[in-house]
């Protein structure tokens, strides 16, 4: 079972961006079919990800101006659904759609 901390506060980014190591960043639009199959897709192969990864779930339609400020503090393009693995506070992968996956995201963090 995928461990998500809910991303609700831009408290939250100064922390991440402040973060040695990795964290991952997963946009979801609740309204979305799509969103809804990559989140479920992403959870389905989320144990193979290290606990050491803390996991950010942000429900953009419930905090739409905390998803922009997720784009311009990490210099990507706003998409939903969105992957964003951060390595102490810079994106180094930003995935959105069908190409959310564990296993590239795994290759990033080897």
């Amino acid at each position: 079972m995928t461990n998500w901390t809910m991303l609700n506060s831009a408290g939250q980014l100064d922390e991440i961006k402040g973060h040695e190591g990795y964290a991952i960043i997963f946009k979801h639009s609740t309204r979305c079919s799509i969103s809804m199959m990559a989140k479920k897709r992403f959870e389905l192969d989320g144990d193979k990800l290290p606990d050491s990864i803390p996991l950010y779930f942000l429900d953009l339609i419930k905090y739409r101006d905390l998803s922009g400020q997720v784009a311009r503090e990490f210099q990507v393009q706003h998409e939903s659904p969105q992957l964003l693995l951060i390595k102490s506070g810079e994106c180094i992968l930003d995935q959105s759609h069908g190409a959310i996956s564990v296993d590239e995201t795994l290759e990033m963090v080897q």
